[in-house]
């Protein structure tokens, strides 16, 4: 639970950088191979995934930015764009990532379902990767306190987060609860939730892409997604809440609405409207397998 993964001299790299970076490349390599398989334009397939990736990353740090902007207070440029320590929303990588594949569209007249449901392993992957980098670095998506079975205590020897949530100028503390710059309370381990979200978003993602309903994995992933974030990891995070529904006596257990729960609550309404209208149309064949029934050669010789 150190969040430097190397440093030399002044220059450091965060275990969160290294851990998110290497789900999303195992996922974009996926999904490459998944559009050769398929019989999609890898070339066309590899450009999207450059793009979406670099643009996601930039709409996950502005999602993060605008519902967290109490940790912002006072900051600088470079607070807003050091993204070493955590601090990426997922909805906001979505956003970003929909709108580079609105361009390939326009640019390329392809089918963005085709393309878009490849996403979905990478999706889930880069999951893992984020939160295992929340657990090394401690001080990101911490948990809510509890004194349910479920209670994690942190090590004392895991500073970053004793340091950060002991710290009485972080937004969001538990200085009530330290002894000696020590969190003594067990907290929901939110990091290690995500984690197992991101490993069901994993398995769901390869189920779904038995579909040939273009579309039907995109939609199905962000439905999940949504309702496992907001549902589960939202709920027993120690996020500010923007609408003040119920809060646990004391800051334990549970809290309603923060930011991501409110926008959750459209995205699902949404992709249940989506899957309900892909579930009307027929099946499609992948590129690949029109080609074959379409050319001779694709029979064996001897077979009428």
């Amino acid at each position: 639970m150190n969040p430097v993964f190397l440093k030399i001299g002044d220059f450091t790299i965060a275990w969160y950088g290294v851990l998110m970076t290497a789900g999303i490349v195992i996922g974009a390599i996926i999904a490459q191979r998944l559009a050769a398989k398929r019989g999609l334009n890898e070339r066309l397939m590899s450009d999207l995934l450059f793009w979406a990736i670099i643009w996601g990353i930039v709409g996950a740090r502005i999602g993060f930015i605008l519902t967290s902007f109490s940790v912002f207070k006072n900051a600088s440029f470079f607070d807003y764009i050091n993204i070493r320590q955590g601090g990426l929303a997922v909805h906001g990588a979505v956003i970003t990532g929909i709108l580079v594949g609105v361009y390939y569209v326009w640019r390329y007249k392809i089918n963005f379902f085709r393309y878009g449901d490849l996403f979905a392993p990478m999706l889930g992957l880069g999951i893992i990767g984020g939160r295992l980098g929340n657990i090394m670095n401690g001080a990101d998506t911490v948990g809510r306190p509890t004194n349910s079975i479920f209670g994690f205590r942190w090590p004392d020897w895991a500073h970053g987060f004793h340091d950060s949530l002991c710290n009485p100028a972080s937004p969001e503390n538990l200085v009530e609860y330290c002894k000696g710059g020590i969190v003594t309370q067990p907290v929901h381990f939110t990091q290690l939730y995500g984690v197992i979200i991101g490993i069901i978003m994993v398995i769901l993602g390869f189920v779904w892409l038995r579909s040939k309903k273009p579309g039907y994995v995109f939609w199905q992933a962000i439905l999940w997604y949504s309702i496992l974030r907001a549902g589960w990891e939202e709920t027993f995070r120690l996020n500010p809440l923007w609408v003040k529904v119920y809060e646990g006596p004391g800051k334990f257990d549970v809290g309603f609405f923060t930011a991501t729960q409110l926008f959750s609550i459209p995205v699902v309404l949404l992709c249940i409207f989506m899957l309900w209208r892909i579930s009307k149309q027929p099946d499609q064949p992948h590129p690949i397998e029109l080609k074959q029934i379409e050319s001779p050669s694709s029979v064996p010789a001897g077979v009428a």
